[in-house]
């Protein structure tokens, strides 16, 4: 069932279930199901990318009292063929039950990915239609080279933009009211760190 990195997602007959893949040897790699395809996922995050996650993670700490929020890698099984590993999750606090031992089992409340180069287009095209199709209310797109965030919000089975939020610019969202920051902060932070680009 697996293959090496520089070949093509692994393919199968039938659909791949989560079942199929919690049962997979750890052999020290991350994959990901979608619509039941199996897909080895890129080498570890660059460093600014992690820079991003932590941060932003930090930022949304202004949330904790009413939701729970999770770092990949954390499993999102959003059905039995579709499995992601968001950089990370928000839950509301109402909906805990959809917690697990092994994950989240259902649509968390916000889904953030931190794009690179490696994972512009899946998590642009591919990824989205998952999450828009599983009903995950809230997803945003965060890119540290353009230094914006994209705020999508369901609109039936698809996602609509709802915002493009620059550097000077204060994030906000009607879903999650909690959320209040100014997304230059974020930047300005993993610049403080000096990390390697």
């Amino acid at each position: 069932m697996k293959k090496k990195r520089d070949e093509d997602p692994i393919v199968r007959e039938g659909p791949v279930t989560y079942e199929d893949y919690a049962a997979m040897p750890d052999d020290g790699n991350r994959y990901e199901i979608i619509d039941g395809v199996l897909e080895m996922m890129s080498p570890g995050p660059m460093t600014v990318h992690q820079g991003v996650s932590g941060e932003l993670f930090l930022f949304l700490q202004s949330c904790r009292s009413e939701y729970v929020m999770f770092l990949a890698p954390f499993d999102v099984i959003l059905s039995r063929t579709t499995v992601l590993q968001p950089d990370i999750i928000m839950i509301h606090r109402s909906r805990l039950e959809i917690v697990k031992k092994h994950g989240v089992e259902g649509a968390p409340d916000l889904v953030v990915e931190i794009l690179s180069p490696s994972t512009r287009k899946r998590d642009k095209v591919v990824k989205a239609a998952a999450y828009a199709k599983h009903q995950v209310p809230e997803y945003w797109l965060v890119d540290p080279e353009a230094r914006t965030l994209e705020q999508y919000r369901l609109d039936g089975e698809r996602y609509e933009l709802a915002q493009t939020y620059e550097e000077e610019d204060r994030v906000s969202s009607d879903k999650l009211p909690c959320v209040s920051f100014v997304l230059g902060e974020i930047f300005n932070e993993v610049d403080r760190l000096g990390l390697p680009t």
